[in-house]
This record gives structure tokens, sequence and C-alpha cells, in this order.
């Protein structure tokens, strides 16, 4: 029997004359092909917000960590918990003068995302599930490539104390992007301050991350080179990265 012949008469009869019996449908159904039962059983596919309840976006500056956050959040009616860096009061003045202001600028991000996590993933951890920009590890990535030795043990034991408490994301994407594209993306947005960040910073950024990675077993990641995608204006790209995503296996 053609299906879509037996789901036209079947609408059609149950409109005007109201909610009639599967039966009555067949009786009104011009199709005499022949019916046959299959074993297949039809499931009702899940979606990434379904899969995972907590995504977490991680990269390089300029990765396209926000962008990508943004665009799943509403495809998926998923939560978007986006980094407040604009709103440090450190940041302009470590570009200006990192050493002075490395660590300063350390501590209040750490203390900032941590209140922020804590706080949102409280509030809206539900069946539409939430996805960030950031994660809490990357104030411990920076804190490597910024700060002095001693700076650094001392931010080391903080952070150590936070990370114990914070909730691990279902899924931790990294968008990994090459340090030329990075430069390209971080001029084109235009933000005063990072117009003077050097490709040797970047790369040093580049390879805590992977250090991060290669030593953190337990955290389900999923590694996208997006150097060559523009899933902004490509729906082709962001589609290859939303399969990515949903077909991860860990």
């Amino acid at each position: 029997m053609c299906v879509s012949s037996f789901d036209r008469n079947c609408k059609k009869h149950n409109t005007s004359k109201g909610k009639k019996p599967l039966h009555n449908c067949l009786d009104n159904c011009q199709d005499d092909s022949e019916i046959t039962i299959i074993d297949e059983q039809l499931t009702k596919p899940i979606t990434i917000n379904q899969k995972y309840n907590y995504i977490a976006i991680e990269g390089n500056i300029g990765a396209g960590k926000t962008s990508l956050a943004n665009l799943i959040a509403n495809n998926f009616n998923t939560k978007p918990v986006l980094e407040h860096f604009a709103d440090n009061p450190f940041l302009s003045k470590f570009y200006e003068d990192n050493e002075r202001y490395a660590f300063p600028l350390e501590m209040s991000f750490l203390a900032d995302r941590y209140q922020q996590l804590t706080d949102d993933l409280a509030k809206y951890n539900t069946k539409n599930g939430v996805i960030s920009d950031y994660y809490i590890f990357k104030s411990l990535i920076f804190a490597q490539v910024t700060l002095q030795n001693d700076e650094y043990l001392l931010y080391q034991k903080m952070f150590n104390l936070i990370y114990q408490k914070i909730q691990k994301p279902d899924l931790y994407v990294y968008l990994y992007q090459n340090t030329e594209r990075l430069l390209e993306n971080i001029k084109k947005r235009d933000r005063k301050y990072e117009q003077n960040i050097e490709a040797d910073y970047l790369q040093k950024i580049q390879d805590s991350y992977n250090d991060f990675i290669k030593k953190t077993p337990k955290l389900n990641i999923l590694v996208i080179d997006v150097s060559n995608l523009d899933f902004v204006n490509n729906s082709e790209d962001y589609q290859f990265i939303i399969n990515k995503i949903y077909n991860h296996t860990t």
C-alpha cells in the first residue's frame, strides 16, 4: 500500500467526519496494494541538547567560540552561558603592561568564571541543556602562559581548590584554528585592546591547550579543526560541525 495515499485519505476522513477508528481510514483508502509488516521500529531522533546536557565550547583567542555557542543555542533552544570578558577592568591594562597586570587579571577571571558557572549551571541546567563559550580550565591554561613561575604556583593552588567544585561538561569541544587564521579573526573583529596580540603569544596558548587535552583523559573531548571553515556564514560548514558533535562517541 502507498503510505502517502493512505495518509491523505485518513486525514481527509478524520477532518470531515471527526476522528474515526483506523479501519474506517482503510475503508476509504483507494490504494489496493498489499500491506506488509516490517521489523523496523520507528524511533524519535534525539537532538544535541538531549544528548548533551552541558556542552563547553573552547579554543584560542579568535577561534569562534562565542559565535558557535550562540548559533547552537539559537538552533536548539539551549541556554547560552557566555563569558563576560569585556567587563574585566584589568584586561585592557594587561595588554598594555602584561607583567604588572597578569596576576590580578588571571585572579579576577578565575573568580568571575567560577561565580558565573556555579550560578548559571545551577539555574539553567534543565532539559533544554546549557552551552558555554568557555570552560573553567582555560583560567589555568592562560595563567600558565602569562604568570611568572612563583605566581603560577600560587595561582595553581587556588585553581585546584575551585576546580573540584565545578561541574564538568558532558562534552568539551575544542575549536582549533591555525595562528594565521586567528590573527585574521582578531583583526577583523577590531577590539582595540587585542590588536597588539602577537603570533608567539597565540602559539603558547595553543601549546597549553594541547597539553591540557593530552593530559585530561577523563573529560569527553572533541577537537574540530575549523581553520578552513566559515561556520558563521556557510551553512554547510556549520552543519559539518553539528554532525561532528552529534556523532561523537566517547
